[in-house]
């Protein structure tokens, strides 16, 4: 009888966190990643019939760790019977339209925009990203001990197969259309963003004026929810100096998207999709409690369904959304990541986020009403959200602070700086507080990271800073 082990027992360390496993690189072995996988593919025979011999695609971002962590990702596929459809290094949500389209597995090397040391995988479906019963599937697999004796001793990469990066472009080229953006002179933050050069060839066939900026060879873990006063004083130095109307970019694996207005000023993703739902006529939005409660003050939507944090419950909340003919529907998250769930105006579906169709949605309609990014995210409901983060914050004391936390109204006003008790304590994930004044203060521990995050929300941006960073500051 052949030995096999639980992932969790044998790899206590490479776990699921929001969306798709993380760990440290040292702890992303050769082992760690046959294991995975081979569960991964377990879960895809069982859930979606998928069989030996079939392609897996296969992508990752510019990490350096990034091509080892393939190439074992790669190993391990030949081992278990599978052929790796390498697409090389392209955004995440390029490699969940090639699993869509072509009715695929796929395999995403990323650790998106959590600190240098580490790094992750995401796992596709060929119905799309995972949701969190495949994640508990997945982990509590058995695999076989002896499976680690198929691996090959020297696993290489194929050859990139550049077919999914050239369709994620065609997609917004086909959509957005020639002259769409004529007029405007965007910058484009290149940094170390793996779809830095499909973002500028889209830029450039759909009529804009691209001055690429900040391009560079080491990792940048730009973080979309955490801009920071050194970004905003690089935005506004680029934005004056070569009078751009806007300045975009994303996080590491292109699916979280980053853009400044033609004053440096940061437009929080929230917004972004907001603006980018009206554009495309979405009636049902499913979003992440810690969004912007400018979405149901627009009045634009017909119904706004609030999920837990994490792209897996705003799927499950669209799919939802859609078997009760609620239609057409789409979500996003805070951090900006678009997830369009139905076809609408010719655009396929693509429900895993992405950083494109926001910003291109807005810039869209910035050049053909005339109108500048400011003046049309200053339309929206005055509804300012700040967001901040503790870094190397363990999980275990978020957890405890946070369960001590929704027990104690008394220590609730404090952490707020509040003389008055929450109106209402939501703890959908994490603690949200609203406070009688409307100010809102929302903790919860970060799912990718041993981080404790801070979004505070209020009528002001100066208010909303200090909200945020005043309780940040009474957690330490």
């Amino acid at each position: 009888m052949n030995e096999s082990f639980l992932i969790g027992e044998r790899f206590p360390r490479v776990i699921f966190g929001t969306s798709g496993v993380r760990a440290l690189v040292a702890d992303l072995n050769t082992e760690a990643v046959f294991a995975y996988v081979c569960a991964f593919m377990q879960q895809m025979r069982v859930v979606h019939a998928v069989h030996y011999g079939t392609a897996v695609a296969v992508g990752m971002d510019l990490r350096p760790s990034s091509p080892s962590i393939a190439t074992e990702v790669c190993g391990a596929l030949q081992a278990l019977g599978y052929r790796a459809e390498f697409l090389g290094a392209l955004p995440t949500p390029a490699l969940a339209l090639r699993c869509l389209t072509g009715g695929m597995p796929g395999v995403m090397v990323t650790g998106s925009h959590i600190p240098f040391d580490r790094n992750g995988i995401k796992f596709y479906s060929p119905a799309g990203e995972i949701l969190k019963a495949d994640e508990q599937a997945i982990a509590s697999c058995p695999i076989p001990a002896d499976g680690f004796g198929k691996l090959p001793a020297m696993p290489l990469l194929p050859a990139v197969d550049v077919m999914a990066a050239e369709a994620y472009v065609r997609r917004y080229v086909d959509h957005f259309g020639a002259q769409c953006l004529a007029g405007l002179r965007v910058g484009l933050y290149e940094h170390s963003a793996v779809g830095r050069d499909l973002t500028k060839s889209v830029l450039v066939q759909i009529g804009a004026e691209v001055v690429s900026l900040g391009r560079s060879d080491d990792f940048v873990p730009v973080d979309t929810e955490a801009v920071g006063e050194d970004d905003l004083a690089q935005a506004r130095g680029w934005c004056e100096a070569h009078r751009l109307d806007a300045v975009v970019s994303t996080d590491g694996d292109g699916d979280r998207p980053l853009l400044f207005d033609e004053n440096g000023e940061f437009v929080r993703g929230d917004l972004l999709g907001l603006i980018c739902a009206r554009e495309l006529g979405i009636q049902t939005l499913a979003v992440p409690v810690s969004c912007n409660t400018a979405i149901e003050q627009c009045g634009a939507f017909v119904k706004v369904l609030r999920t837990r944090i994490g792209s897996p419950f705003v799927i499950a909340a669209m799919n939802e959304l859609t078997a009760q003919g609620k239609g057409p529907v789409a979500g996003f998250e805070a951090n900006g990541g678009f997830l369009l769930g139905s076809a609408v105006q010719g655009l396929a579906a693509l429900p895993t986020r992405d950083a494109l169709l926001p910003m291109l949605s807005l810039l869209a309609r910035s050049a053909r009403e005339r109108r500048s990014i400011s003046a049309l995210v200053g339309a929206l409901p005055r509804r300012y959200t700040h967001s901040d983060r503790i870094k190397s914050f363990p999980t275990e004391q978020s957890r405890d602070f946070l369960q001590r936390l929704v027990m104690a109204p008394d220590l609730q006003a404090s952490v707020a700086g509040k003389m008055a008790t929450p109106s209402e304590v939501n703890t959908t994930d994490g603690v949200r507080l609203t406070f009688p004044d409307g100010d809102i203060v929302h903790l919860r521990a970060s799912g990718n990271a041993p981080e404790l995050r801070c979004y505070a929300e209020a009528a002001s941006i100066e208010v909303a800073k200090a909200l945020c960073m005043g309780a940040l500051s009474r957690v330490l």
